[in-house]
C-alpha cells in the first residue's frame, strides 16, 4: 500500500474507449490499497487541433491567449476520466493545474514549476478519492495568477513534480510503447527493451531526442529521488524502471529549477594530450584509442574538431597518473601511422597541468546563451579556454589547473549554484553502454581563425543566442595558427538544420569585427551517440565505438564526450549505418523485434 502518481499520455486517453480502459487500470491499482493521483494529457491530437484553430484566426496569436486555449485540452480529459471512474464506483475528482496549486514562473508557453501546494490533493486523498490532474499547466505565482503551460514534455513534468511534492512511492508513466528501448526500433529492428536505467543515463538519452520522457521530468526525478517506471497502457508488462538515487530531503521551493544549470563539476588531476595534423580518414581514431585501451588507460574527454585539407586534430584528457604511458602511446602512434599510410607524423602536444570544469543541467536545453554565459564568466575572470566539448545537458572546458578554484567560484555565483560537485564516480558494475541515439536533423558550422583570447567564444555564442539559435555540440580545435601576429584556433558547433542558414548569416556579418576568418557550413551530417554510466572507469569504450564505425568505412568528422556519453558526427548518408554498427558493436540487440505504434515522431526510448 502506498501513494502512486500515474501519468497517461495523449494516445492512452485518445478516445472514450481508451479513457474507460485507463479507468479500469486505475481501479485495479486503487483496489490494491494504493492512494492515487492521475495526471493526463489532452486526448489524442487535441493540442494540434487547438494550435491549428489559433492560427486560423490570428497570424501571430499572443502567448497568453495560447496558454488559455491550450490548457483546455487537458481539462476535457480530466473531466471525462473522473466521470468514467465515478460511473464504475470509484470516488474521483478532477482538478486543473491552478486548482491543484501548481505555481510556475510567469513565462507563457514555457513556464517552469516553482512549487506545489499539496493541501487540497492530500485532503481529497484522505477522503478516498482518486485525484485526476490536468498535466501540462499551472498558474503563475504573480498576483494576477495567469494560466501558464509548461511546454514540451509538460505532462511528464507535472507528474514527476507532483510525485516529488507528495513524496510518492512511485511515479508510473504510461504511454503507447512498452518502455525504454536501446535505440529506435524503426531503424534497428533488434532494439531491445531495458529492464532498468539510471536517471543520469535517461537524462542524456532523453536530451538526444527520445520522446517517451522529457529531460525536465528526468531531472526532477533525479533531484528528488523519485522512482519511476515507463510502461505501456495497452499491456500489463512491467516496462522499464528509471532508478533515481535516494537523496536527502530537499526544499520544495523552486521545485523545477528556474535557472538552467543545477551543478558545477570539476576535476583537477587532469592532463591533456593532443595530436595535431593527424591524417583524416576512417579508422584513425579507432587505432589511436584502441592502443590506449590496450594499455588500460581510462580516457575522459575526447575532442576532434573540424579541419582543413586532409588532416585533423585529436585531443584527449586523462588522469595525470596515466600521462606517462599515454604520452608514450601518442609519440609511438605518429611514426607508426606515417609508415602505414604514407603521411607525415602528427605533432604531439602535452599539457600536464589542466583542469576540467563543467556546467550540467537539463534546464539549458532550448535556452540559447547558457554556454555563452559560462564562457563570458570565465573570460571576465581572465581564464582562457583550452578546449571545449559539450552535449545538450553538459558544457565542459579544460583550463589551466591554477585557474580551477577561481573558475568554480565564478560559475557557482553566476549560475546561483550553492555548492559545486565533484565529477561522477566510476560504476563499473553496470553495462558500459545502455542506449544508442541518432540525430539526422543537425548541421555543422565552423568559424575559422578565432583569436585565442579570453572572451572570444563568449562573443561568438552570445551572437547566436541573441538570434535565438540554440547550439548543441561545441568543439574548439587544438591547432593554433598565427594570423597577422595573433594566435588563432577554429571553433566548430552544431545547430538544428533549420537554424543553419540564420547562424551562418549572423556569424558572417560579425566575423570581421571579431577578427575571425570564414564561416563554413555542412548541412548534411548525422550525430550518433552512445550513453552509459558503466563506461566511467572502463577503458576502451570509445575505441569500440570508433572501431565499429571504421569497419563500415565511416569517417568521423567531430568527436565530443562527457563522462557518460560519446558523440560522433559523420556524413548524413552514413548515419543509419553508423547507428546499426554501433548498436551491434555493444551487443545491444536481441532475437525478437519489439512492436511499436506508427508515429510521425520517434518512439525509441
Amino acid at each position: 500500500m502506498g501513494l502512486i502518481v500515474q501519468k497517461y499520455g495523449g494516445t492512452s486517453v485518445g478516445s472514450a474507449e481508451r479513457i474507460q480502459a485507463v479507468a479500469a487500470r486505475v481501479i485495479q491499482t486503487a483496489k490494491a490499497g494504493n492512494s492515487l493521483v492521475v495526471v493526463v494529457s489532452a486526448m489524442g491530437k487535441t493540442t494540434d487541433s487547438l494550435l491549428k484553430l489559433a492560427y486560423e484566426v490570428a497570424n501571430s496569436p499572443s502567448q497568453r491567449e495560447m496558454d488559455m486555449l491550450l490548457s483546455t485540452g487537458e481539462q476535457v480529459t480530466i473531466a471525462l476520466l473522473s466521470m468514467a471512474l465515478q460511473a464504475i464506483g470509484q470516488p474521483a475528482i478532477s482538478l486543473t493545474g491552478a486548482q491543484v496549486g501548481i505555481l510556475t514562473e510567469p513565462a507563457h508557453t514555457r513556464a517552469r514549476i516553482l512549487q506545489i501546494d499539496t493541501e487540497r490533493i492530500e485532503r481529497h486523498l484522505t477522503e478516498g478519492k482518486v485525484v485526476v490532474v490536468a498535466g501540462f499547466q499551472g498558474v503563475s505565482s504573480t498576483d494576477d495568477m495567469e494560466v501558464t503551460t509548461l511546454g514540451r514534455g509538460g505532462s511528464d513534468t507535472s507528474a514527476v513534480a507532483l510525485a516529488a511534492a507528495l513524496r510518492a512511492d512511485l511515479c508510473e508513466i504510461y504511454t503507447d510503447v512498452p518502455g525504454i528501448l536501446t535505440t529506435d526500433p524503426r531503424l534497428v529492428p533488434e532494439a531491445q527493451l531495458m529492464d532498468q536505467i539510471t536517471c543520469d543515463e535517461m537524462l542524456e538519452l532523453a536530451s538526444l531526442g527520445a520522446k517517451v520522457l522529457h529531460p525536465r521530468a528526468v531531472e526532477i526525478a533525479r533531484n528528488y529521488g523519485v522512482q519511476m517506471v515507463v510502461r505501456s497502457s495497452w499491456t500489463d508488462d512491467s516496462g522499464t524502471r528509471v532508478v533515481s538515487p535516494l537523496l536527502q530531503p530537499r526544499p520544495l521551493q523552486n521545485l523545477e529549477l528556474g535557472r538552467p544549470v543545477d551543478g558545477v563539476q570539476f576535476a583537477t588531476n587532469q592532463a591533456k594530450v593532443a595530436l595535431l595534423r593527424v591524417a583524416d580518414r576512417p579508422g584513425i581514431a579507432a587505432q589511436l584509442f584502441g592502443e590506449l585501451a590496450q594499455q588500460h588507460l581510462d580516457i575522459d574527454l575526447i575532442i576532434q574538431s573540424i579541419h582543413e585539407g586532409n588532416t585533423n586534430d585529436i585531443a584527449f584528457t586523462l588522469e595525470k597518473s596515466c600521462l606517462t604511458p599515454a604520452q608514450a602511446v601518442a609519440i609511438a602512434f605518429g611514426p607508426s601511422l606515417a609508415s602505414t599510410i604514407g603521411s607525415e607524423a602528427p605533432e604531439v602536444f602535452i599539457d600536464p597541468q589542466v583542469a576540467k570544469i563543467s556546467i550540467v543541467g537539463a534546464g539549458m536545453i532550448g535556452r540559447p546563451g547558457v554556454a555563452a554565459q559560462m564562457f563570458s564568466t570565465l573570460a571576465a575572470a581572465g581564464i582562457n579556454l583550452q578546449t571545449i566539448s559539450t552535449s545538450e545537458v553538459n558544457v565542459s572546458c579544460t583550463i589551466a589547473a591554477a585557474d580551477c578554484d577561481r573558475a568554480i567560484a565564478s560559475l557557482c555565483q553566476v549560475f546561483e549554484v550553492d555548492n559545486s560537485v565533484v565529477a561522477t564516480e566510476p560504476m563499473t558494475t553496470l553495462p558500459p553502454v545502455r542506449g544508442v541515439a541518432l540525430d539526422l536533423k543537425q548541421a555543422q558550422l565552423g568559424i575559422r581563425h578565432v583569436p585565442d583570447l579570453p572572451g572570444m567564444a563568449a562573443k561568438i555564442f552570445q551572437i547566436l543566442a541573441d538570434a535565438n539559435i540554440s547550439v548543441d555540440m561545441i568543439i574548439q580545435s587544438q591547432r593554433s595558427r598565427p594570423v597577422q601576429g595573433v594566435i588563432t584556433r577554429d571553433i566548430a558547433f552544431t545547430v538544428a538544420q533549420m537554424d543553419a542558414e540564420a547562424a551562418q548569416v549572423v556569424l558572417e556579418k560579425s566575423a570581421p569585427d571579431l577578427g575571425c576568418g570564414e564561416v563554413v557550413v555542412d548541412p548534411a551530417i548525422a550525430k550518433v551517440s552512445i550513453v552509459g554510466v558503466g563506461m566511467i572507469g572502463q577503458p576502451g569504450i570509445a575505441a569500440r565505438m570508433f572501431a565499429a564505425l571504421a569497419q563500415q568505412q565511416i569517417n568521423i568528422k567531430m568527436i565530443a564526450t562527457s563522462e557518460i556519453r560519446v558523440s560522433c558526427v559523420v556524413a548524413e548518408a552514413q548515419g543509419i549505418d553508423a547507428l546499426r554498427a554501433v548498436h551491434q558493436a555493444f551487443d545491444l540487440g536481441g532475437k525478437e523485434s519489439i512492436e511499436v505504434p506508427t508515429r510521425t515522431t520517434p518512439v525509441w526510448l
